[in-house]
């Protein structure tokens, strides 16, 4: 995967750029906060001032695991596919909030377990569900490594349609469990510091989660210093389809949007394998899954929005949509200090107050 290595850093100088004109603007200078980080954060990834954000999409990747074998949760893995199929209806949440906000949902099979033959999912399917990671390795690196692949052409393709701005969606039963896994081998903490009740479980079927969590790392010991290590035994399809998608956007130089905790781990992966990746993407709200902000810590977001969602399938991204469509807004729409006929010369910046604070 020679892409990895051939992301760029984002544009320094259009950066610096955006910042001097947003101090320019008609207002306290930063009072904007983080809509302005944004506004100089996008500049960076198309080095231009004011961009057009226009057609956007949301990208699902579906996916089922063999984890669910273990009995970790009461939920059908029947639902993956049910709800793929409720996405492209437009009957899901995601879609739901998608559509309040002109955002395309582009649903993947990606790797469900049974046949799925339906108009507007697109088969992707490198797996009929992965292995159960409590018995042996997920997937193999070279199954992952397609994936990864295949996100990764998913971010160009859309690019050449002419989307602007992506998310990341994923659906999968148990994929709190191999996002988990993940993130418990990468950062060296337990499963009862990282795991949570995921869609909802009792406290049996969490202590089941824990343990099968524990015994997959056991029987695995993926190596925290390999990302495609760590993926393949203890990860799955949709979360490696989506850092897919985080690194084709870096390489495309197209932003992407994080939802929640599953592709919040997705997006770590994609920075464990090129950090560069950082520069291209944005968190959108706070999930309360309970590993969700040593993730953010990690690779140091902030999430713009704490909504106490858990949902997933990419139904925060409509909102950081929004709050980057807003940061465009004031570039295209506020006037300097000397347009606006404003003395600027008793203003100082509110952003050294807060850090003085």
């Amino acid at each position: 995967m020679k892409f990895i290595s051939e992301i760029e850093k984002t544009d320094k100088d259009q950066k610096k750029k955006t910042k001097v004109y947003l101090d320019s603007l008609v207002k306290p200078i930063g009072s904007l906060g983080r809509l302005e980080e944004y506004a100089v954060k996008l500049s960076g990834i198309t080095g231009k001032l004011v961009n057009e954000l226009g057609k956007k999409a949301i990208v699902v990747f579906g996916a089922d695991n063999g984890v669910w074998d273990e009995g970790i949760t009461p939920v059908p893995q029947s639902v993956t596919a049910t709800q793929m199929i409720n996405m492209v209806k437009g009957v899901a949440g995601v879609s739901v909030l998608a559509k309040q906000a002109d955002v395309d949902t582009i649903v993947i099979n990606i790797g469900v377990k049974n046949e799925l033959q339906f108009d507007g999912i697109i088969n992707a399917v490198l797996m009929n569900g992965t292995d159960n990671m409590a018995l042996g390795p997920a997937m193999s690196k070279e199954t992952a490594e397609k994936a990864i692949s295949y996100g990764f052409d998913m971010a160009g393709k859309l690019k050449a349609e002419g989307y602007k701005l992506l998310g990341a969606g994923e659906m999968g039963i148990c994929n709190t469990a191999t996002s988990s896994a993940m993130l418990c081998a990468f950062s060296g903490k337990s499963p009862e510091e990282i795991a949570g009740m995921g869609a909802g479980i009792d406290q049996e079927h969490y202590e089941k989660k824990v343990s099968t969590i524990e015994k997959a790392l056991k029987i695995n010991n993926p190596n925290p210093d390999d990302a495609i290590d760590v993926l393949s035994k203890v990860g799955g399809l949709d979360i490696a389809g989506m850092a897919g998608l985080f690194l084709g956007g870096a390489y495309h130089k197209i932003p992407v949007v994080i939802d929640g905790y599953i592709s919040m781990v997705a997006a770590l992966t994609a920075y464990k394998l090129n950090p560069l990746v950082k520069e291209y993407i944005f968190a959108s709200h706070k999930s309360t899954e309970r590993g969700y902000m040593s993730v953010c810590e990690e690779i140091g977001l902030i999430p713009a929005f704490e909504l106490e969602m858990r949902l997933g399938e990419g139904s925060g991204c409509p909102f950081m949509f929004y709050a980057l469509e807003a940061s465009q807004r004031i570039v295209r729409g506020m006037v300097t200090f000397e347009q606006g006929n404003v003395d600027d010369s008793d203003y100082i910046d509110i952003r050294d107050l807060k850090e003085e604070g």
